[in-house]
């Protein structure tokens, strides 16, 4: 194996829309729909709420393509922060994307056992190894080569559309519930207006309806690994936003009616309610290998973007260049069993809990430098090729910057710990910067950025 070989470009449209599935078709869909209806209390204000969140993550997914159609380079969101503020930015928001990754592959590892324990429990009493070898049989696979790897995720994505499609189709067939009126955790005025007191519901339901949403931009860390990237990239992050946006919607309403909304608002996994009305004899199997696929996606799409992030950074430099080392099959390999060892490590100690309440946090800015990169991009080279232009620019970039840096602002505030070690972290990061750009001098990559 050579570090001299290069990333394979044969993925195509097919699998960005499949990756773009996998990432965002999360558990949180299964458990939502009922924290909204808490808070809305209406069958019409809680589709206006999934329709509004829907179009929030297209008018990201329209930004973010414009970045991705100019610079389609591996690595995802840190290409376009090193472009746009400089090679500082890049290495940071690198860094926690990485991390982030690494933190998220250890979580979806353990909570693929946890419902498999479901089927059999004796696994209940392995769950470190047995998560641990999830992660090592995910890792074998994508080293065999970028083809497999696509096969997984396109197979393993295309198993939980159609599972969804199934509990969907049993709502529609099943009769309707009558008309309910509001819950009580969502009393509307005769004005139409909510109470104050809703207020407050309403506001971490519609972030978690936004939370639901991510994920549609995981093409662009496979840039360098596509297919005519400058038109297949903006279609499958677009694409596939589309396509989950209807999918997140279709859900909704299949719920809606089939449950009143007293019995939705009351559920902690509406998705296992309605299913136990439509589906009553099956429905435990069915919900169980749904949420086994979810998990075990999450594990896919990490298990790339990890891999590509780290290997992006070796190849510039920034660490140790046998990280950028690219197999036969056309995997960064060294970059692949790195991100999978330091997850596996997390697993044993379990330190990855406290982790993702950080990174949530992080990723947040992560999401503010890149909505922020399509601007500077603009005024700092406005004669750069784009061959795709966010469509509503500049006011659909701005207001998810603005919502970005609104979201960033609220978690600060309501995790104030996770916040004070996220400055630690961007604290330490600035001397971790100034270190590795001394040895990168005198290192001379073999890769010039562009």
């Amino acid at each position: 194996m050579s570090s001299s070989r290069r990333l394979r470009r044969i993925l195509g449209l097919g699998f960005g829309l499949a990756f773009v599935f996998g990432t965002m078709v999360g558990i949180g869909i299964l458990r939502l729909p009922g924290m909204v209806a808490a808070a809305m209390g209406s069958p019409g204000l809680i589709m206006i709420c999934w329709c509004l969140g829907g179009l929030y993550a297209l008018m990201g997914a329209v930004s973010v393509s414009e970045l991705a159609a100019a610079y389609p380079e591996a690595g995802g969101l840190r290409v376009f922060a090193r472009h746009a503020f400089g090679e500082g930015a890049g290495f940071v928001v690198g860094w926690v994307d990485w991390l982030a990754s690494v933190a998220t592959l250890a979580y979806g590892a353990v909570a693929a056992i946890q419902f498999l324990a479901t089927l059999w429990p004796v696994l209940a009493r392995y769950e470190s190894v047995a998560a641990s070898a999830i992660l090592i049989l995910f890792t074998v696979m994508h080293l065999a080569g970028v083809r497999l790897g696509s096969s997984l995720i396109s197979g393993v994505s295309a198993a939980t559309g159609i599972l969804l499609m199934v509990l969907i189709g049993a709502c529609f067939m099943s009769h309707p519930v009558a008309p309910a009126t509001a819950a009580n955790g969502a009393v509307l005025n005769a004005a139409g207006t909510t109470a104050a007191g809703t207020l407050l519901a309403i506001v971490p339901a519609i972030r978690a309806i936004l939370t639901a949403y991510d994920g549609w931009y995981a093409p662009v860390y496979t840039a360098e690994e596509s297919l005519d990237c400058s038109r297949t990239l903006p279609r499958a992050i677009i694409g596939g936003a589309l396509m989950v946006v209807g999918l997140y919607l279709l859900i909704n309403y299949a719920f809606l009616r089939v449950l009143p909304i007293p019995v939705l608002a009351a559920s902690t996994l509406p998705a296992a309610t309605a299913a136990d009305v439509v589906l009553p004899h099956g429905s435990g199997a069915l919900m169980t290998a749904i949420s086994i696929l979810i998990a075990l996606n999450l594990v896919n799409g990490n298990v790339i973007i990890g891999s590509r992030v780290l290997f992006s950074m070796a190849r510039e430099g920034w660490i140790p260049a046998a990280l950028a080392g690219v197999n036969t099959g056309g995997t960064p390999h060294a970059a692949l069993i790195a991100t999978t060892v330091t997850s596996t490590a997390m697993i044993l100690t379990g330190s990855f809990n406290q982790l993702i309440a950080l990174f949530a946090v992080l990723i947040l800015l992560n999401y503010v430098v890149t909505f922020a990169s399509v601007f500077a991009l603009r005024w700092r080279n406005p004669a750069l090729p784009r061959p795709y232009r966010a469509l509503g620019y500049p006011f659909s970039t701005g207001i998810v910057l603005a919502g970005s840096l609104s979201f960033l602002v609220a978690a600060l505030i309501e995790d104030w710990r996770s916040g004070l070690t996220a400055v630690l972290f961007l604290s330490l990061c600035l001397p971790a910067y100034a270190f590795a750009a001394r040895s990168r001098h005198t290192r001379a990559p073999d890769y010039a950025p562009s």
